[in-house]
């Protein structure tokens, strides 16, 4: 079965902020395991059949799963997750165009999806598995994009597992940009991260999170952090909050690029 990806190459801004920035120094060590996905008896496919809307999905899912720690789950409608890409894409929206994860973060926080926005969002380091662990332990769940090899992206692309295969990221097994791909994590333990795409749950392994991902985010919702004592103890929410009131008054004088790939 064939499905769509949508994920543009990794846009990097220096106004973005990062994760370990606003970690306490007694925030204790993340939990062996974790799994906030484990209510959610489905995962909508959210038309990433048909439309590279992988980024919008993604936003979708994750707010079924904030909504679902916060007492009652809230399962955003397709049409919602429609309409949340066509402001990136257009309207009809065109099956393979794509959004930038930041993009979608910017204006998720500052209009919302369905209603809702986000609080913040800050930049996990790459191949950090303790700031991955804790983005999902302290947040519900972490933002990742990933340029997939040739191999996970041909016949089943459910089927493919997500480890790296024993010859190692070369030939069809090399991160490949125009694979570019945007799953949540919504749970870990000590061999996998636990992603959602194309409707399904899936492991993807900490080695595979290392090769293939090219960009990851901690998202700040209400919905979920307004429950979790974890945030208060070990999360420096008023500093970031903070920060970011500073950058949006600040004139936006920074570069943005894109990277074209992570291994250059």
């Amino acid at each position: 079965m064939q499905f769509k990806l949508g994920k543009k190459p990794a846009l990097f801004d220096s106004r973005t902020l990062m994760f370990g920035t606003y970690v306490k120094g007694e925030l204790p060590p993340p939990p062996a395991s974790v799994d906030y996905g484990k209510p959610i008896k489905k995962w909508p496919m959210y038309g990433n059949d048909k439309y590279g809307d992988c980024t919008c999905a993604a936003a979708g899912h994750m707010t079924q799963v904030w909504t679902a720690h916060g007492g009652k789950e809230v399962t955003p409608t397709a049409a919602s997750v429609m309409k949340f890409y066509e402001h990136f894409v257009g309207d009809p929206p065109p099956p393979d165009a794509g959004c930038n994860m930041l993009d979608v973060l910017r204006y998720w926080r500052s209009t919302g999806f369905g209603g809702r926005t986000i609080d913040s969002f800050v930049s996990v380091e790459p191949k950090n598995h303790t700031q991955a662990m804790d983005a999902i332990d302290l947040f519900g769940a972490l933002y990742i994009g990933v340029e997939l090899p040739d191999f996970a992206v041909t016949g089943d692309m459910l089927a493919a597992p997500w480890v790296v295969p024993s010859r190692g990221p070369t030939g069809d097994a090399a991160p490949n940009p125009e694979n570019g791909h945007c799953i949540p994590a919504v749970a870990y333990d000590a061999r996998n991260l636990y992603v959602i795409t194309w409707g399904e749950r899936k492991a993807m392994s900490w080695q595979f999170y290392d090769v293939y991902s090219d960009e990851s985010y901690a998202v700040l919702s209400d919905a979920f952090i307004s429950k979790s004592d974890k945030t208060r103890r070990g999360f420096d929410l008023a500093a970031l909050r903070t920060d970011i009131a500073l950058i949006e008054h600040t004139p936006k004088t920074m570069a943005t690029f894109t990277r074209k790939s992570h291994n250059g």
